[in-house]
């Protein structure tokens, strides 16, 4: 089932079908048309806003589960980390985030049962942040609940579709510096 056009004045609405609908947690979007004839939403706030249905839905379903206290943030730390563990520099490197910044998520996450804190091999003075073995079942929840809102989207709008919009949204990436 396809997003709704809402029109207000000077201004559209994405608004996504009912079996889509989300915690309610975010207000929807509302974007300026600056284009005349036409109530084209700007690609950019149409990804921006698939994107937040989706880790609406995820979390959603994460604290459903018994996730409770996997936030947004933590995707910082999961999305980055190796199954031997990464140091704090790296998550930052990889993440774009700070050292401090990543640090007090890792504290968080460590609070909470998710990562722990080991000496590198490699280095003593190191540490290495890995998960634990609620942290890799929180990891392995996330990619599942992903899995299955993939499929989900391709009952909807066909597999074809699906490969054709990930190929897309893959090539975009790949030239983000072109």
């Amino acid at each position: 089932m396809p997003l709704k056009l809402v029109k207000q004045p000077y201004y559209f609405l994405v608004k996504p079908p009912d079996d889509l609908a989300v915690s309610g947690r975010r207000p929807e979007m509302t974007t300026p048309v600056h284009e005349p004839g036409g109530p084209q939403v700007p690609l950019p706030t149409l990804l921006a806003q698939a994107k937040d249905l989706t880790i609406d839905r995820l979390h959603r379903h994460l604290h459903e589960e018994g996730f409770e206290e996997i936030r947004f943030r933590h995707g910082s730390v999961f999305r980055f980390i190796d199954p031997d563990g990464t140091r704090l520099t790296a998550l930052a490197e990889r993440s774009g985030f700070t050292k401090q910044a990543i640090a007090e998520v890792v504290d968080e996450l460590e609070r909470h049962g998710y990562v722990e804190r080991t000496p590198d091999p490699r280095d003593r003075r190191a540490k290495l942040i890995r998960l634990t073995e609620h942290g890799r079942a929180g990891q392995l929840a996330a990619a599942r609940i992903l899995g299955d809102m993939e499929r989900m989207w391709a009952r909807h709008l066909g597999q074809d579709d699906i490969d054709t919009l990930r190929r897309m949204l893959e090539e975009i990436i790949a030239r983000q510096d072109h």
